[in-house]
Formats: structure tokens, sequence, C-alpha cells
């Protein structure tokens, strides 16, 4: 589905924020901050598989959620491994609840949206062969179509990027470096591995040939972990509760850290 979007202004200042697993006072936290950006990207992982609440709630009060994040902003929502609630037409797992999401104006799963001159493609967690050949596919056909800047949600962080380090091992997705590779985006934003911001040799930003890579990771508190663009500065920031890291977009690679 490709939804243009032609009256909008670009997205100029961007939130980006993933794995909330169903914690209420982190979406609270979204809902109130949402009026202060363009552009609101929630990376995937929505729901918790390890919550009492069963999914079918669980996907009910997320999109009351959602609903509420949408006036003013354009909001994104990309699946992750969580929110897989069924099979699809192929037999694969998918999000079969998020879609439903679209009827408050919001743009999910296998949406490009195209926002003046910049391009969103919104991966979705994919959970085997048919699923991985339609997204190649969806990514190829973008390719064409791209225009100044590109920008993929996708929910893991790619192989051989400190932004998919646990702390013990990498822990990436191999397809998706064969695809950053390929296509050449201009940002991928993600998340699923909780742990690189907060660990020494981890990151929340990575530069991967002309690719910018960010995964805010996870952390628990009523603030969730989140990383802010500003397209307009130039700049990105990473804000937890170890405090604030910024880079300037046209760097050739990530700032070395000096928090640790």
């Amino acid at each position: 589905m490709l939804v243009r979007t032609l009256l909008s202004p670009d997205p100029v200042r961007i939130l980006l924020a993933s794995d909330l697993h169903y914690t209420l006072p982190q979406l609270d936290w979204v809902v109130r901050s949402a009026p202060s950006y363009d552009l609101v990207v929630l990376a995937g992982d929505h729901l918790d598989v390890s919550s009492p609440v069963p999914l079918d709630a669980q996907s009910i009060v997320l999109l009351r959620y959602f609903s509420l994040m949408k006036p003013g902003t354009s909001l994104v929502l990309a699946s992750g491994n969580h929110d897989l609630t069924g099979p699809d037409r192929h037999g694969e797992k998918a999000a079969l609840w998020l879609p439903d999401s679209r009827r408050s104006g919001v743009h999910a799963d296998g949406d490009s949206v195209l926002i003046d001159d910049t391009l969103i493609t919104i991966c979705p967690w994919w959970d085997g062969p048919e699923g991985r050949a339609a997204l190649e596919l969806r990514l190829a056909a973008d390719a064409q179509r791209r225009p100044a800047r590109w920008v993929w949600v996708y929910h893991w962080p790619p192989l051989g990027s400190p932004t998919c380090w646990t702390g013990k091992r990498e822990y990436g997705d191999a397809d998706l470096a064969v695809w950053i590779e390929r296509f050449r985006p201009d940002l991928v934003l993600t998340g699923h591995v909780h742990e690189p911001p907060f660990k020494p040799a981890g990151a929340w930003a990575d530069r991967m040939g002309n690719t910018w890579v960010f995964n805010a990771g996870r952390q628990i508190g009523p603030v969730p972990a989140h990383i802010v663009i500003d397209l307009a500065e130039g700049t990105a920031s990473w804000r937890s509760m170890m405090g604030e890291e910024s880079l300037a977009l046209c760097a050739d690679k990530a700032p070395a850290r000096t928090v640790f």
C-alpha cells in the first residue's frame, strides 16, 4: 500500500521508541509527548507475550492509545516478534491486529508513506519465506521511487552493527544488513535488542556506509528510552536514565561514547 500525504509538512522532528511491551506509563508518556513532534515512530513489540493480560485485550487497549497519539502528528507503527497473533494467508505468523490502527489514520505494516520529500517504508516482522520475499519486493519497489530522503522502520537492527550488541554477542538481522548495503536508505529506525545503548561496546546509533541505524533500547520506568531526530538541525539525540548523547547526521560515523 502506498499512502501519499501531500499536504503534511516535512517530518522535521522525529520521535523514535520501541519495545514498550504494553507498559502503560510509557504509552502515557508517548501520548503526552507526541504533539511536540512531526512524526512518531514506534518500531515494534507493542504487545507483551509474558503479560498476564491476554493479547487480544492488550491489542484493544493499544489501538486506543494509538488513536490518542495521532491528532496533529503522523504516527508510524511496525510490528515486532511480540506482536504476532496468528497465521496470515500463507500460514506465517503476523500481527493480525495492527492493521486496525489505520482506522485512526495511523500508518502501519506494509505501508509506504510519502511525506513531502521523505519516503517511509514500514517493514513488518516477517516469519517465513513468503513474508521475507514480500518485504524484499517492497524495498525494491520503493527504491525505484525514492525521493530526497528514504527512511525504513524495521524492528530488528542489522547484524554487524553495535546497535545489536547484547553485551555478550551480536544479535542482529543478517537479511537487513544485506538490504542496507544493496538499497542504501538514509535512516533505519529499529528496536528489538534492548541492551545495546546501555553496554560499553554497544551503541544507539551506527553509520553503515551512507545509512544511519538507530536503536533506542529499552529501560524500565515511566519514560521509555527514546531517540529524537531533528532533520532541520541535522542532529540525533538519545535520551534515557543514563542522560543524553547527541550526534551530527553529517558525521562519517557515530562519535565515541564517553558515558561508561
